[in-house]
C-alpha cells in the first residue's frame, strides 16, 4: 500500500506539501524535447517508467506530438486512476526499443539489486535518449526540501548511478544520456 491514494495526496495533489509543480514539469519537458531535437532524434516512441500522476506526460506530449507514450507504473492506485500500464522497470520487456526512455525520481525507491537491474534494462529498452534522475545522498543533504520529499528511500551516491549508466550510455548533462552506438551527435563540450 506504499504508493496508494494517501501517498499521492501528500506528495502530489496537495499544493501545500507537493514535491513538485506543473510549472517545474513543464520546464523539464521543454529540456527533454529540446535535447532530443538538438541530438537529432526523431521521437516516435516514449517510455516513462514511474509516470506518477502524469504531470511530465501532460507537459511533454504537446512538444512531441508524433510520439506514442507508454506510461509504466507500479502503483495499482495510479494504474486504475489513469490507465497506466502496471509493471516494474527492472523487469519490463517491450517488443521494440523506445526512442526516449524517461525515469525520473523512481530508482531511489528500489533496493540496490533491483535498481541495478533497472539501470541495465534501460540499455535494452532505449535506442536513443535516456532522461534519468534519482534522489541521491548529496541531493538529500543539499538540494531537496525534506518537508516535501519522501525520506523512505535508498540514498546512494551520484557516482553509483553514473558508473552503471556509463556502461551503455554517454552522459550529456541535465539528466540526458545518449545510448552508446546511437547515430546521434552532440559536441564534446556539450557533454559531461
Amino acid at each position: 500500500m506504499r504508493f496508494d491514494r494517501d501517498y499521492y495526496q501528500r506528495y502530489y495533489y496537495d499544493p501545500r506539501t507537493a514535491v513538485t509543480t506543473r510549472r517545474e514539469m513543464q520546464v523539464r519537458a521543454r529540456v527533454i524535447a529540446a535535447f532530443t531535437e538538438h541530438a537529432g532524434l526523431p521521437v516516435r516512441r516514449i517510455l516513462e517508467a514511474g509516470s506518477g500522476t502524469g504531470m511530465l506526460r501532460a507537459a511533454l506530449q504537446p512538444l512531441l506530438p508524433r510520439a506514442r507514450y507508454t506510461c509504466l507504473e507500479t502503483s495499482h492506485y495510479l494504474c486504475e486512476r489513469y490507465g497506466w500500464q502496471h509493471g516494474r522497470i527492472e523487469e519490463y520487456c517491450a517488443p521494440a526499443p523506445f526512442d526516449l526512455v524517461i525515469c525520473y525520481d523512481v530508482l531511489q525507491y528500489l533496493e540496490a539489486k533491483a535498481a541495478g537491474r533497472a539501470l541495465a534494462n534501460f540499455a535494452r529498452l532505449c535506442r536513443g535518449v535516456l532522461y534519468f534522475s534519482a534522489l541521491t545522498r548529496r541531493d538529500w543533504a543539499h538540494n531537496c526540501d525534506p518537508e516535501r520529499t519522501d525520506s523512505n528511500v535508498y540514498l546512494r551516491s551520484g557516482h553509483w548511478y553514473r558508473a552503471r549508466l556509463r556502461r551503455n550510455f554517454r552522459e550529456a548533462g541535465l539528466g540526458c544520456w545518449l545510448r552508446r552506438g546511437a547515430p546521434l551527435t552532440i559536441w564534446e563540450l556539450e557533454s559531461v
